[in-house]
């Protein structure tokens, strides 16, 4: 069976740092592409980071560039999400996504709260 378990949300301060992890399994990882959501109350769910298969390129949204970095470890079959110099509005849950063609999975997210 397909999993995606997200880690690494917590409470955070305004310039603080979290990495977010999330381990793979059920799928062969390195085909798919891996995206990082996150969803605020009240919001619709936007895309943070997109990484290719094979790690060679990488895309971010506007408000997370420069703050934020993804990766991907295919011997581990996790991707990450290093994030730097957070802001009260990166406050969300952050789910990991997994797509190839129209084919997409969504693990269950973790709460990422940034609050002095």
């Amino acid at each position: 069976q397909v999993q995606l378990v997200e880690s690494g949300g917590g409470l955070v301060q305004p310039g603080g740092s979290l990495r977010l992890s999330c381990a793979a399994s059920g799928f062969t990882f390195s085909s798919y592409a891996m995206s990082w959501y996150r969803q605020a109350p009240g919001k619709e769910r936007e895309l943070v980071a997109t990484i290719t298969g094979a790690g060679d390129s990488t895309n971010y949204a506007d408000a997370v560039k420069g703050r934020f970095t993804i990766s991907r470890d295919n011997a581990k079959n996790t991707v990450y999400l290093q994030m730097n110099s957070l802001k009260p509005e990166d406050t969300a849950v952050h789910y990991c996504n997994a797509q190839r063609g129209w084919r997409r999975y969504w693990g269950q997210g973790t709460q990422v709260t940034v609050s002095s």
